[in-house]
């Protein structure tokens, strides 16, 4: 796997005969929720189709941040930051998190009133955010290339290691009782009366009243086969990690077309900025009216490409029985080439913003798929069709940042304890009607 410095945990090589709550996902969002199971003394089981943390929660920018988000993920967003700023003195864990802020750059007067528009939102909620004027930004950030016209800055917006922090965070749930399975996929559910009574592994059941759904891009396919259908596409994000730059600033920084943050260990990550490939899948067909509006308003920012995987998927089947081999077991991590041309692109347009850059040389290349919804805010809570079954899922490129406060929103939820955020904007059901579903 080409994603640098990705952590591994010692997972339990046991598979219980039952939990009080199952995880289908170990990815940042599955980890956090075991996290606060466990420390509420629940019996909770992670199942993890191939390694934790090694698809979008490693592969990500790293970002933990407040800036830019919609209005309605803002509270959880909010939430999640105070939990980020704790966690690694509260369990005795390295998940690379630093306070160092996090600047957006404006060149245009289209990205300047981005910014304005959105630092309104920002005063509104009373985030500590401020404009930045030409000179401001100069101080703030020394070396900056004197070509932009203002700046947008989150002194407690920060960063964190995508290696390190999914396998931590799964370690310290396992020091609480959590039970962590790799290569362990999930083929579905059973119930009885109309609600879950079990999940089935490709090792067999385990019993359980409550199963959450935290699988990432997978979520669909896996939906699809409860005769569910959660609307969600996949975009194909690429990164870099470069080396031999000194002297730059620590925190994260963001252009119209540029993104770095500095490692812990002191390279940096880049990527291009508001750049990303959309593979042509069959999805895009049948969900092609659910995502219009966004991709009318974003269309600028999307390559729509036909690739192989457009083939390769239309091959995968989307209906299976629970003692037949599934799609999660023949893919168990999904590893996508990087597009090395916004990678050098990303690279050129940042030495040129800061000239400090000019020696950095790419070490590694990395890509990642990141699963959207059609208005960009995650589906976190119960789906109200199977009792029992739970989702936190479609995280739309901002799951790293909110998936501590996605984790405890919906351990919160399960347990039946009142959440630290309201969570009627992550409402399953909000997007409309689905089909009525297959159970056993």
């Amino acid at each position: 796997m080409p994603v640098p410095l990705l952590e591994r945990i010692t997972p339990q090589t046991h598979q219980p005969q039952s939990a009080d709550v199952v995880i289908i996902g170990a990815g940042i969002a599955g980890t956090s929720a075991a996290l606060f199971f466990a420390e509420a003394g629940l019996k909770v089981v992670v199942c993890e189709k191939g390694l934790v943390g090694a698809e979008q929660s490693s592969r990500n920018w790293g970002w933990v941040r407040q800036m830019g988000r919609d209005a309605a993920e803002l509270p959880l967003t909010m939430r999640s930051l105070s939990l980020w700023r704790k966690l690694d003195e509260t369990y005795g864990i390295e998940t690379g998190f630093r306070e160092t802020g996090i600047t957006y750059v404006a060149r245009t007067r289209a990205e300047e009133k981005e910014l304005t528009d959105w630092s309104k939102i920002g005063q509104a909620a009373n985030l500590n955010s401020r404009v930045l004027a030409p000179k401001e930004l100069e101080e703030l950030l020394p070396g900056i290339a004197p070509r932009f016209r203002m700046g947008l800055y989150t002194a407690d917006d920060g960063r964190a290691e995508p290696g390190k922090a999914a396998p931590a965070i799964a370690g310290a749930a396992q020091k609480l009782g959590a039970t962590f399975l790799e290569h362990c996929a999930v083929r579905g559910i059973e119930t009885e009366a109309g609600k879950l009574s079990a999940i089935v592994t490709e090792h067999g059941p385990i019993k359980t009243p409550t199963a959450i759904l935290a699988a990432g891009a997978w979520s669909r396919l896996f939906l699809g086969n409860l005769g569910l259908n959660f609307p969600q596409l996949k975009v194909l994000g690429t990164a870099a990690r470069v080396e031999g730059v000194s002297d730059v600033p620590t925190m994260a920084v963001g252009g119209g077309d540029f993104a770095f943050r500095e490692t812990v260990d002191g390279a940096h990550f880049v990527a291009l900025r508001n750049y990303n490939i959309a593979p042509l899948t069959p999805d895009h067909f049948r969900l092609f009216f659910d995502y219009l509006p966004v991709l009318m308003k974003s269309w600028r920012e999307l390559n729509v490409r036909l690739t192989k995987m457009f083939f390769s998927e239309l091959r995968v089947p989307r209906t299976w029985s629970l003692n037949e081999e599934t799609p999660f077991e023949k893919v168990r991590i999904l590893d996508p080439a990087p597009h090395m041309p916004f990678n050098i692109r990303a690279l050129k347009t940042l030495k040129t913003a800061f000239p400090k850059f000019v020696s950095a040389h790419i070490t590694h290349n990395w890509a990642g798929i990141i699963d959207t919804t059609p208005d960009a805010v995650p589906a976190i809570g119960p789906i109200e069709q199977i009792p029992g079954l739970h989702i936190a899922s479609g995280f739309s490129g901002h799951g790293f940042g909110i998936g501590p406060g996605a984790g405890e929103l919906i351990a919160e939820i399960v347990r039946g304890v009142k959440p630290a955020v309201d969570p009627k904007p992550f409402r399953f059901d909000r997007f409309g009607k689905t089909q009525s579903p297959k159970l056993s």
